[in-house]
């Protein structure tokens, strides 16, 4: 894959899994109380998850390339129109600063099955990465190589947007507690999402 793709990816990526919302709101207020250690297993499962639900969105993409060639060529501007509408979601998004409950035990199995059962329901993670593949990658030919380099990327990525916002736990919390802060956060995430879209449409 070249640099340029990678980037998009990461960008997307990044502004996906650290925008505010109950998760990272979960994952703050568990910092405050427990400490960072805590969370550990918690975040690794997450990370885990995602690098499982991005193989099977480049497994079905490489099948859908190489069987149907002229419906994998609207596949990448339906991808397209898919990253606008999260951009819109993200303008519109409430400021909703409710998080989620995780366990109230802080065994490290608890917390790593927290983690699986959070990110492995939510099949949206999916769609995310069957909207952004398409036009970055050339599934046809794509092999081990760029597969791995995805999940490397994401999980980095992931790692970074976690551990800000861990790193940033006191600040982060007075920040997801105030309505203002959170909807100015949802709209540059959005600006962002909807410059990567565009990144995408420009590149297919």
């Amino acid at each position: 894959m070249d640099l340029l793709s990678l980037s998009v990816f990461a960008l997307a990526l990044f502004i996906a899994a650290g925008s505010p919302g109950p998760s990272i709101a979960a994952l703050v207020a568990r910092v405050l109380s427990r400490g960072w250690r805590d969370v550990l297993p918690f975040v690794a499962a997450m990370w885990v998850s995602e690098v499982i639900w991005l193989s099977m969105a480049l497994t079905g993409l490489t099948t859908l390339a190489q069987t149907f060639q002229a419906g994998f060529a609207v596949l990448k501007w339906a991808g397209v129109a898919y990253l606008v509408w999260m951009a819109v979601q993200m303008w519109r998004a409430p400021a909703d600063t409710a998080g989620k409950e995780l366990p109230k035990k802080g065994s490290a199995l608890s917390m790593f099955g927290a983690g699986l059962a959070l990110t492995m329901g939510n099949p949206k993670i999916m769609v995310f990465y069957l909207a952004l593949l398409p036009s970055l990658i050339e599934l046809p030919v794509a092999g081990f190589s760029a597969a791995a380099s995805l999940a490397a990327v994401a999980v980095v990525v992931l790692a970074v947007a976690d551990g800000l916002w861990m790193l940033m736990a006191h600040r982060a919390r007075a920040f997801l507690k105030t309505p203002r802060a959170v909807r100015l956060s949802n709209r540059l995430s959005a600006a962002v999402m909807g410059g990567a879209a565009a990144a995408i449409a420009a590149k297919a």
